[in-house]
């Protein structure tokens, strides 16, 4: 999702903009709505509190999704390259859609409800991805955009134990599943997954409610609110794309080191769009990979840094960078040649007309801290 460029009076708000605003958050465009980027602690105290206690998320500007019916899991399958067939009740996949080219048009959670499958997706995506599945398999399967929903997410090894006091539902949920039941008496339905790298819940609650479901999270010793500017820097040290910076539809996935979401079945089988490139290249190896790098120093290399060989030939462009507050660190990721992609590799990265020294490094950058139970 690449920042809005939304007329300022355009912008779309999300059910708790009115408490972010009495929070004292700065406000940002973003996605097509006014969201907060930071509270008056600022960036840092909110990223490193994230990792130590539990963050408040307002995910509301992404899309929730709806697929009824028998034919549902089928029908998907012609859109994404993950494996459905296989996802148990309860159970979530992360995948993508992908077009004719191999090329990623947005990428998406998937969970398995029974008879339906419930998506989220990425807010300024999720009005093409609403039109994109209509147009290709509304006539198996009803699309139901939940406009009616806010989305929070949880994050932190605090979630579980603030989880716990409120939802007693949640206890024991594994890492990637889906449960139903009340949050601070609100009726909800939550995933133990995030965006983050650490331990948390999204929990999706009617709109009406989510005020009410905020401040009661808030009201909790553990937990205070989040912005963006964290999001972004806890997602960046958890190696995890941005759609519209490291993943677009001119990366696939493959390129992009999401190979492991693929079967060996869909691998095989194919049968969802840009196949056959994305065979080609699981078979012979892609021409770029995306990868992590650490520049030596302390100035961050941030997108759209050119980065170069030992002779200063270009083989690649940073996507993603910045300091990463946990690893007391600059760090980035971005897309190199095949031959410059194995970590402790040497690089080079021009910033201001100047090249800074830096190597290919292993993601992610701070350890994921999922519960797997």
């Amino acid at each position: 999702m690449a920042q809005s460029e939304t007329p300022p009076e355009a912008l779309q708000k999300t059910p708790l903009h009115a408490l972010h605003v009495a929070l004292g958050a700065k406000m940002v465009p973003f996605g097509g709505y006014d969201m907060p980027v930071q509270y008056p602690t600022g960036i840092l105290a909110e990223h490193l509190h994230t990792r130590s206690g539990a963050g408040l998320f307002d995910v509301s500007h992404m899309g929730q999704v709806t697929l009824h019916g028998s034919d549902a899991v089928a029908a998907l399958e012609t859109l994404v390259p993950g494996d459905l067939a296989i996802l148990k009740e309860g159970a979530i996949r992360y995948s993508m859609f992908t077009d004719d080219a191999g090329g990623i048009l947005d990428d998406l959670m998937i969970t398995q409800r029974g008879t339906s499958l419930f998506l989220v997706v990425n807010a300024g995506c999720k009005l093409a991805d609403i039109a994109h599945m209509q147009a290709k398999i509304g006539r198996r399967t009803n699309v139901e955009y939940h406009e009616d929903r806010a989305l929070l997410a949880l994050q932190g090894p605090a979630a579980a134990a603030v989880m716990a006091r409120l939802a007693p539902n949640a206890a024991g949920q594994k890492f990637m599943t889906f449960r139903t039941g009340d949050v601070a008496g609100i009726p909800c339905f939550f995933t133990r997954s995030g965006y983050t790298g650490e331990d948390g819940y999204e929990i999706s609650v009617p709109a009406a409610r989510a005020a009410d479901l905020a401040t009661a999270l808030l009201a909790e010793a553990e937990v205070k609110p989040i912005g963006l500017g964290a999001r972004d820097s806890l997602r960046l040290e958890a190696g995890l794309c941005l759609y519209g910076h490291d993943i677009d539809t001119t990366t696939s996935p493959i390129e992009a080191d999401l190979a492991w979401s693929i079967s060996k079945r869909r691998r095989t089988e194919g049968g969802f769009p840009g196949a056959a490139r994305i065979q080609r290249e699981l078979a012979q190896g892609p021409a770029r990979r995306r990868v992590g790098i650490l520049p030596d120093g302390r100035a961050p290399a941030r997108e759209g840094t050119e980065i170069v060989d030992a002779n200063g030939a270009k083989i690649g462009t940073v996507t993603s960078g910045g300091f990463g507050p946990s690893v007391n660190a600059p760090i980035s990721m971005g897309y190199v040649a095949g031959a410059f992609a194995a970590p402790g590799t040497p690089i080079g990265l021009v910033v201001r007309g100047k090249t800074m020294p830096a190597r290919v490094a292993s993601m992610p950058f701070a350890p994921h801290r999922y519960f797997r139970g």
